[in-house]
């Protein structure tokens, strides 16, 4: 009974800790409402200082700023926790290796500092005091964590332990593995960092560059335009052959306002996964491009 009313205890504290769900569903929430503003905006139905493709921006940023920020401090905090896991790994097969249980390794190493760790084995060695088998206890640690690298490290021990082998050679093992794994994930880490700031530069670039054709193309044309329509009318030419179609402007600026909106949502996405392969860290770039990016298209209006 115990142990039921602790696995309960556990899901209770799972479920209140993770905010992202309700992060994302809220975000997407005010974003259907923002569209729908946006939407008859664009048809004429109510009249805004804002442009419609302004809440259909504010939308999307609505949508990936806190889902993507929480997200990502969720994934850092548990990469803080999977970096002293090998620590943790090592004191326990030591312990192991003068003669003690996994049970008793644990509650051992759980008097040890292991930065953001240390709340997780004390809690560990607590539910092992409280008569949570060993095995039980590790489970439901890797629950709380959460990640393939510590699901797929205590799984192994579990299996050690059932098995009645050596627990603390492989424990050692684990160890090395899972400092080889992080090591991995670091250098793929600072290999793709030079592809994010590629990306960034990239969109930079572009912004700059429509902000350079609305503010001397555009009116330049928009001046030819003019002067050919009063050279027409001057000499009383009512059919020209060829002109400037000036009227056409405002539809390229809006054009141009959208083709920044859909690469800042894109290129925000691919920066994510480009730098750790998650989309969700792909959702903070994206809303810091787009507020880049409607702040450098009111610029350009």
């Amino acid at each position: 009974m115990a142990e039921k009313d602790l696995l309960d205890l556990n899901e209770l504290e799972r479920s209140k800790k993770d905010l992202s769900r309700t992060l994302l569903l809220g975000g997407l929430i005010v974003a259907i409402i923002l569209f729908f503003i946006g939407f008859l905006d664009a048809i004429g139905g109510i009249n805004t200082s804002l442009q419609s493709i302004d809440y259909f921006a504010i939308g999307l940023m609505a949508v990936c700023g806190p889902y993507g920020f929480y997200t990502t401090y969720r994934y850092n905090k548990v990469k803080a926790i999977e970096s002293r896991l090998p620590d943790f790994l090592r004191d326990v097969a030591e312990a192991g290796r003068f003669g003690m249980t996994l049970a008793e390794a644990i509650k051992v190493a759980s008097r040890g500092r292991y930065g953001g760790l240390t709340t997780e084995i004390r809690r560990m060695a607590a539910q092992i005091d409280w008569g949570v088998p060993a095995a039980e206890a590790i489970r439901l640690f890797s629950e709380r964590v959460d990640t393939p690298l510590v699901r797929r490290m205590m799984a192994i021990i579990i299996k050690a332990n059932d098995a009645g082998g050596s627990v603390a050679d492989v424990l050692t093992m684990v160890a090395h593995d899972a400092r080889e794994a992080m090591l991995a994930q670091e250098e793929r880490k600072i290999a793709m960092a030079t592809y994010t700031v590629v990306i960034y530069v990239s969109f930079m670039v572009f912004i700059a560059t429509i902000f350079i054709l609305n503010t001397t193309f555009l009116p330049k044309m928009l001046e030819a335009g003019s002067q050919v329509s009063k050279g027409a009318e001057a000499a009383g030419i009512t059919n020209m052959p060829a002109t400037i179609k000036t009227d056409i402007i405002p539809t390229v600026q809006f054009i141009f306002v959208v083709a920044v909106m859909i690469h800042a949502f894109g290129d925000g996405i691919l920066a994510g996964v480009l730098q750790d392969g998650r989309i969700q860290n792909g959702m903070r770039h994206s809303f810091i491009m787009l507020l880049v990016g409607l702040i450098g298209t009111r610029l350009i209006g």
